[in-house]
């Protein structure tokens, strides 16, 4: 299928999260296409918070989904514009729609309206039933003397057509679609009471001059109903493109039970949020060939509605963390210092010094020899944490000997000679480099009658506190002189008492 809408000028696209929960990752997923198609297009990214259900609403989840937007590099050009706001263009339109004979004043019981709207995204399951039109339909209120709600008249017969840029060619029988609540009946002094979602999403969109709505396809049955009310409101429809969804491993529809959903609780465990775009991005979507590891302008610049498959993704944890590894690894160095940087200053291990624009602290460690130690660091790295926790000494002298690592390579008498006897060779040192500390510790090694194994591995324990890390003589270079021969010292004086 070919992208008809490449190169379509004036693209504005919008993300209409709506405020009962956390951005759980198939919003995310959503936001990220419509923020990438507007950005490849030169377009406009709308953000729109449909907060018309007060009872669930919480400003806490307007905050967490702002919060998640902006951790994932999603931002928005106009917005965020709040539905509660907007009460009086709804009920505005609805009395159009009354004017023009496309809707009409129900007086049912509230009950009646059942299956009549749009339930919670994702909540599936409603069949297909037999339509029964209401007698206030045709002028004949079914209990009189109450206040009405205005519902949609669907046409009598025929079907609703709509092309989709994913899925193409839509058609849905009049006949089995309800007439919907546009505006619930008024309580107290209301003439009218709450606008519906149909109502309140066309009408947004149409005053916000929406040109693609880039959706779920859990959304596909909403779709009909809107571009009858596009029509009625006299409104050509925006292009639909409704994106696959995204389903556990077990494919079953991703939830709770698959884990984390909520985007907010993967950075907090440490995901890169590019790592994190990235792997978002190929769910539901292929640039075409192999190519995985995709840099975000590259998306901006691959990414086409043609691309976006018509199969549901499935979230597969071990890949997000593949992804994860593979942008500490890859990035340049000055662009990953800056989340390093984050993550000491949580840990409380960071130090102003290191700072680009700062000079050497009063150990003599700068800048440089901060991103010296991270590039170090990073390929044994698998989420920012780590510099925290499995990196501390590195970054501390207040760290712990893993006593595992202790009972493993300090179970040799002859380690507490040999650790004090390579503290005086390498304090001997007058340069201190790579070559230098290897060929010192081989020495002392040899001149002990022990393989050179066993003394790295124990020294290893001794200045680090972990059986594996770096290679231990770019290990030694980075911690520096003083410190390595301190910390030697210091296990020697503390063997046994671990």
């Amino acid at each position: 299928m070919s992208d008809a809408t490449r190169g379509t000028p004036g693209v504005r696209v919008r993300f209409a999260p709506s405020p009962t929960g956390y951005l759980h990752v198939g919003g995310a997923r959503t936001a990220l296409f419509n923020w990438l198609f507007a950005r490849g297009q030169g377009g406009t990214m709308i953000l729109r918070v449909e907060d018309t259900d007060a009872e669930r609403n919480k400003p806490e989840l307007v905050q967490g989904i702002l919060d998640g937007l902006k951790w994932l590099g999603v931002d928005w050009d106009e917005g965020p514009f709040y539905q509660s706001q907007r009460t009086e263009l709804y009920r505005a339109a609805a009395k159009k729609l009354l004017a023009n004979g496309s809707a009409y004043l129900c007086y049912c019981a509230a009950e009646k309206y059942a299956g009549g709207d749009h339930t919670e995204e994702g909540v599936q399951g409603s069949q297909v039933r037999r339509v029964t039109r209401c007698s206030c339909r045709d002028g004949k209120p079914s209990i009189p003397d109450v206040k009405p709600a205005i519902r949609f008249k669907v046409p009598l017969g025929g079907t609703t057509k709509f092309f989709d840029a994913v899925f193409g060619e839509r058609e849905f029988s009049n006949d089995e679609i309800e007439d919907f609540v546009l505006l619930r009946s008024g309580k107290g002094d209301e003439e009218f009471g709450q606008s519906m979602y149909q109502l309140g999403v066309v009408v947004d969109d149409i005053d916000m001059r929406i040109t693609h709505v880039i959706r779920g396809a859990d959304h596909i049955s909403n779709t009909p109903k809107q571009v009858l009310l596009y029509r009625a409101l006299g409104a050509e429809p925006p292009v639909f493109a409704h994106v696959p969804l995204i389903l556990g491993a077990d494919k079953s529809r991703l939830s709770k039970r698959h884990g984390a959903t909520d985007v907010n609780m993967y950075r907090t465990e440490g995901f890169l949020p590019e790592a994190f775009r990235n792997f978002l991005a190929l769910l539901g979507w292929s640039p075409g060939g192999d190519e995985e590891f995709i840099r975000t302008k590259d998306l901006i610049e691959k990414f086409s509605l043609a691309g976006v498959s018509r199969t549901n993704a499935v979230f597969d944890r071990p890949k997000l963390e593949w992804f994860n590894t593979q942008y500490l690894q890859k990035l340049p160095i000055e662009e990953l210092l800056p989340e390093v940087e984050n993550e000491l200053k949580r840990s409380g291990l960071w130090k102003p010094e290191w700072a680009a624009a700062a000079g050497p602290g009063p150990d003599g460690r700068d800048h440089a020899w901060f991103a010296k130690t991270v590039d170090l660091l990073r390929a044994r790295i698998r989420l920012l944490p780590d510099f925290s926790s499995w990196s501390r000494a590195f970054f501390s002298d207040d760290f712990t000997r893993d006593p595992a690592a202790i009972a493993k390579f300090w179970k040799d008498p002859k380690v507490p000679e040999l650790l004090a006897k390579l503290a005086d060779a390498l304090e001997a040192l007058s340069e201190w480099n790579h070559d230098a500390c290897d060929h010192a510790s081989r020495a002392v090694a040899e001149a002990g009658g022990v393989k050179a194994g066993l003394l790295i591995n124990a020294t290893r324990v001794a200045i680090v506190g972990q059986a594996v890390a770096p290679p231990l003589f770019d290990t030694m270079v980075v911690l520096g002189q003083q410190r390595v021969v301190r910390r030697l010292r210091d296990a020697v004086a503390g063997f046994g008492k671990s």
